[in-house]
């Protein structure tokens, strides 16, 4: 009777794989797109924009492609696993080796938010003449509210609320400037390196995967789950996953591309040199208007809170799996891992002097460690004893490494340009 019972109740919750029935799936990914379209990414675009024109649209093509690849993948272990890389290294390294990896990964999560609340401050500080210290403050207790006190579905749904928000504000701002689509087009897939443009184009592709990203998706996707015992299912999550991901990185291709668009219309048409995303609020006023100026700064409010929201999210996965748990905001090793991240984030916010250091401290830490996730993920994912007959097969993990290898060989030449000055 009971086997029958649950014949019948497997049966009702299989996944039909149907345009509506996708939709329930669509979530997860745009967790991960919201640190595709940080504040990071938003001075790379506008100074690729303002600088270059649409040359280098290509390069947000090639960093979505990359991105899928490995936020795909990074997913494919959550599914078939049940554990987020977090949890996955905590079983299946020596302490000795996954204590110092994962311990790095908390660091790059701070740093991270280290990024994204001193984005957001930028944006009190352009609407509201905020000074950084009290606006990283807000931006900090808002976050903190939003990670303690509300449940996993409820943040789900702001973070795509805010992602659409985002999205409909770069709608407002190409209507305001005139885009050549045609030089446009040819952007987005023909390759180029214009003089000076190197350093950009290694900004852009070298930042785009970032570590705590993997982490937080290969945990976040557990909230799709159905039962691990059942290969037709994880087949299907699978298919389901991969719409998810390919959905949410397209959604974070569109507003980063949108960026480039805006500042190519607005300012490099114009011969305006545009270096921060302060200068480029106020160079849209006599270009633009003053509502977009505004726009601008409310996208970029929206950016960095919900950005800092999934920075803290991956912060405490990282840290409970050191633990060997899951993330779960009411246990106490999620909670230390959040607070460690966003409060630690803040602290170093206000020991740097200036914002453009900070953004350099950041971008250093990110560099160095995210070839270590990528190898990481790429072992995990690769290896039979940890994914079973879900493995990468031998094409997959060529494609992988080859990936992987861009990456951080970018991450590399990126990080020797830091030093360089």
């Amino acid at each position: 009777m009971f086997t029958k019972v649950l014949a019948d109740l497997r049966a009702r919750h299989k996944p039909r794989f149907m345009a509506l029935e996708i939709w329930k799936y669509i979530g997860p990914g745009l967790l991960v797109t919201v640190g595709f379209i940080d504040p990071g990414n938003w001075a790379s675009n506008v100074a690729a924009g303002a600088g270059f024109g649409y040359k280098l649209l290509w390069m947000v093509t090639l960093s979505t492609v990359m991105l899928i690849v490995l936020q795909h993948n990074a997913a494919h272990l959550g599914i078939a696993t049940g554990l987020c890389l977090s949890e996955g290294a905590s079983r299946h390294l020596p302490p000795w080796a996954s204590r110092p990896l994962l311990g790095s990964a908390v660091l790059a999560s701070v740093s991270t938010a280290l990024a994204e609340l001193l984005g957001g401050a930028i944006a009190l500080r352009m609407i509201f003449g905020l000074p950084l210290w009290l606006g990283g403050l807000m931006v900090l207790a808002l976050v903190s509210w939003m990670l303690f006190a509300n449940s996993y579905k409820r943040l789900e749904r702001v973070i795509i609320g805010f992602v659409s928000l985002i999205g409909l504000s770069f709608v407002f701002e190409l209507a305001m400037v005139e885009v050549d689509w045609l030089r446009a087009a040819a952007g987005w897939v023909v390759p180029s390196f214009p003089e000076g443009s190197i350093p950009v184009i290694m900004s852009v592709l070298g930042a785009v995967v970032m570590p705590h990203n993997l982490f937080l998706h290969s945990e976040v996707i557990q909230s799709r789950q159905w039962n691990l015992d059942n290969d037709e299912v994880i087949h299907h999550q699978l298919k389901y996953e991969f719409m998810d991901t390919l959905v949410s990185m397209i959604v974070g291709w569109a507003i980063n591309s949108a960026m480039i668009l805006l500042a190519a219309s607005a300012f490099h048409s114009s011969g305006a040199q545009v270096t921060e995303l302060e200068q480029a609020q106020s160079l849209l006023v006599p270009l633009v208007g003053g509502a977009s100026a505004i726009v601008f700064a409310l996208a970029l409010l929206l950016a960095g809170v919900a950005s800092s929201v999934t920075a803290g999210m991956a912060g405490g996965a990282i840290f409970a799996g050191i633990f060997n748990e899951p993330y779960n905001i009411r246990d106490v090793h999620t909670k230390v891992g959040v607070g460690i991240t966003l409060f630690a984030a803040y602290l170093l916010i206000l020991a740097i002097p200036n914002p453009f250091q900070g953004l350099i401290v950041s971008q250093i830490v990110l560099s160095i460690q995210l070839p270590f996730t990528v190898l990481l993920q790429l072992y995990l994912t690769s290896s039979k004893k940890v994914m079973g007959k879900w493995a990468n097969d031998r094409s997959t993990t060529v494609l992988l490494a080859a990936v992987a290898a861009v990456v951080i060989a970018l991450n590399v030449l990126l990080l020797v340009d830091i030093l360089g000055g």
